[in-house]
């Protein structure tokens, strides 16, 4: 079982436009990397949108699950696998989940 004080979640890390109402892609990663540096893990679970994964040093898993819609069994037991093997790797270790808004999915 793993505490919530190792879970961020976040709204999607955006560029352009929409970092003016979302969060800015950079401003997420000075922050991960000066926090958490070396021990944290992006969940993307936007079916919809990308980006590239060299901002959090490739460290980014993508289960993509359409908006407002429940996962498939298969992607729920992908995620919650790979989860429970970054957190088990090390004590320091975090995760942090988006979609697009922040609570959709």
């Amino acid at each position: 079982v793993f505490s919530a004080d190792r879970i961020i979640a976040m709204s999607f890390p955006s560029s352009g436009k929409q970092s003016f109402y979302r969060n800015p892609i950079e401003e997420v990663a000075r922050f991960l990397d000066t926090k958490h540096a070396d021990h944290y893990k992006v969940y993307n679970l936007c079916s919809e949108k990308g980006y590239d994964p060299k901002y959090f040093h490739y460290r980014v898993e993508r289960i993509f699950i359409d908006d407002h819609n429940v996962p498939a069994l298969q992607d729920m037991l992908k995620f919650t696998a790979s989860v429970r093997e970054w957190m088990s790797q090390d004590e320091k270790n975090i995760i942090a989940i988006h979609c697009k808004g922040g609570k959709g999915r």
